[in-house]
């Protein structure tokens, strides 16, 4: 019995009723093909089960159908879904999408980054363990993308939330709700994105004439045994805090059940990105939800429109993504009223 002859462009053209070029044109992410034509050949390609050869098509381009995407941890809640629409915009334009973890190592964020270049790959995207860290690399004509923190190298561009403003409207919500004593839970101010939330936060506070108080401030917790550790901390001072801000996912993950095993769920908390659950705890969880799908499919087009592009006029300003305020009961919670602060909550029945 003879194989089934593998689909070429050709066969999909036929189908689509297009010429050979537009189909090409598809193939490659042309963004000046119509709509509908695209959907039709797409729609072909898949009911052909047709496969692009990566081989022949790096030999067009002159360079590999593959994109980097170095990330921080990929372990990271925020980070995996940041990934993830990363990849499947990428997927969907024709790109295999090679994803690394850096662990904030400058010196391995490099090395990888160039050896991506070496690999051929068509371009890369990067969450910058510092602003520099890829300066001085020689990466030839390809492009490169920041994503989450901004990032310095000869025309590349950034995608990123504007932390300083979102975290300031966080503390100015809480402080809008009666908080004075608000905590602070962060890892190293070193990282971009957490040193400018502090500096929002702290930019709120003496808006609003109130000090910041250093005990409050708990800024080197890595994971939710850190969490756990701080949250009992603070409430084991003489005055402790009456609202709590978590100044990323994982963080936030942690605080929830932290605040219950100290019986403190009466404490308002705000919390940097949305995490499932969030709406079905009670209270409800209040974020800011600078998303990541939205931060990834951003980044993921900015690096497309380069690839796209021949290099030249190319805006190279920072891509700032808004993001919400989600109020939803826990941020709105007011302060203590009893004298000493000392008000324990009922804890939640989980059965």
């Amino acid at each position: 019995m003879t194989a089934a002859k593998e689909p070429i462009l050709r066969d999909v053209a036929a189908m689509a009723s297009v010429s050979i070029k537009t189909a090409s044109r598809v193939l490659n992410d042309d963004p000046s093909v119509a709509p509908k034509t695209r959907e039709n050949v797409r729609a072909a390609m898949l009911e052909l089960g047709y496969r692009p050869d990566p081989a022949a098509r790096s030999l067009r381009v002159g360079r590999d159908l593959s994109v980097g995407v170095v990330v921080e941890d990929i372990g990271d809640v925020f980070v995996a879904s940041l990934v993830a629409r990363i990849e499947a915009r990428l997927s969907d334009a024709g790109y295999q999408v090679l994803i690394t973890s850096s662990h904030r190592d400058p010196i391995r964020e490099r090395a990888i980054v160039q050896d991506l270049q070496q690999r051929r790959c068509a371009g890369v995207i990067v969450m910058p363990s510092t602003e520099t860290s890829l300066v001085g690399l020689r990466l030839g004509t390809m492009p490169v993308v920041f994503v989450d923190r901004v990032g310095e190298f000869p025309g590349s561009r950034s995608v990123v939330s504007d932390d300083f403003a979102l975290a300031r409207l966080g503390t100015q919500h809480l402080i809008d709700h009666g908080h004075q004593r608000i905590a602070i839970l962060s890892d190293s101010q070193k990282v971009p994105t957490t040193r400018d939330r502090h500096l929002g936060f702290r930019s709120a506070m003496a808006d609003a004439g109130h000090d910041v108080d250093r005990a409050l401030v708990r800024d080197e917790c890595l994971d939710e045994s850190f969490v756990r550790n701080a949250v009992s901390e603070l409430f084991a001072l003489q005055t402790p805090p009456t609202a709590l801000i978590a100044t990323n996912t994982r963080l936030s993950l942690g605080a929830v059940p932290a605040l219950h095993l100290v019986r403190r769920t009466e404490t308002a908390l705000l919390a940097f990105g949305d995490f499932p659950m969030a709406e079905s705890l009670t209270p409800a969880v209040t974020v800011i939800d600078h998303s990541p799908h939205r931060l990834g499919q951003i980044a993921a087009d900015t690096l497309l429109e380069r690839l796209r592009g021949d290099g030249s006029h190319m805006e190279t300003d920072p891509i700032v993504v808004p993001a919400d305020l989600i109020a939803r009961g826990s941020g709105e919670l007011p302060p203590c009223t009893t004298a000493d602060n000392k008000r324990v909550a009922v804890p939640v029945d989980t059965a």
